[in-house]
């Protein structure tokens, strides 16, 4: 089945190929399994297989087998893993980069990215988003979150715009913000957003 390209960033393949490229090439001293890689990526691995064995030939992936598993890391010796990472980080990055930066705040319950970034993940068509929209639901310390977003985005180099929501709110959904927030496309990130 031919699956149409991402909206981040048409150029790929598909999604579940930006999607395996961002997951090594953000991680590159990673080493994972097949299997491994397809849970992260919500796929099976028979349909992980053809992208792996596409990029595995080009040269941007490389394999080894450990015993029956298939070991896999983004090659990073190719002329074009630079480039390929910063086109990655600046498309894909912020649900890796936002997920890891937020991951120790403690009572950040759920984190969700929204907004026009949240929109082209979920294959919007529409310009590059300008930013990154991310909400925490819970009691986190605020200076730990903003410590967070200032270092996603050093990382991404986009802004990330950062508010906090209490659970209740979250809930209820009387607050503005969380209305056009739920009634957005989102990436949840830790925690149930439902």
């Amino acid at each position: 089945m031919r699956t149409s390209g991402p909206a981040l960033l048409p150029i790929f393949r598909s999604q579940r190929q930006a999607e395996l490229l961002t997951w090594l090439y953000l991680r590159p001293g990673s080493e994972v399994t097949l299997s491994d890689l397809a849970r992260r990526l919500d796929t099976s691995p028979g349909a992980l297989h053809a992208e792996v064995e596409r990029l595995v030939r080009a040269g941007l992936v490389r394999d080894r087998f450990e015993g029956r598993n298939r070991l896999l890391r983004a090659d990073t010796s190719s002329r074009v893993a630079r480039p390929l990472t910063e086109i990655l980080m600046v498309t894909f990055g912020p649900q890796v980069v936002i997920a890891e930066e937020f991951a120790d705040i403690a009572e950040a319950g759920q984190v969700v990215i929204y907004g026009s970034w949240a929109r082209r993940h979920a294959g919007e068509l529409g310009r590059e988003p300008a930013d990154v929209d991310v909400m925490v639901i819970g009691s986190p310390d605020r200076d730990a979150v903003y410590a967070a977003a200032e270092r996603a985005e050093a990382r991404l180099g986009l802004p990330v715009n950062t508010t906090v929501r209490s659970r209740t709110a979250w809930q209820q959904g009387s607050d503005p913000l969380v209305l056009t927030a739920k009634q957005d496309a989102l990436v949840v990130l830790g925690g149930d957003a439902a």
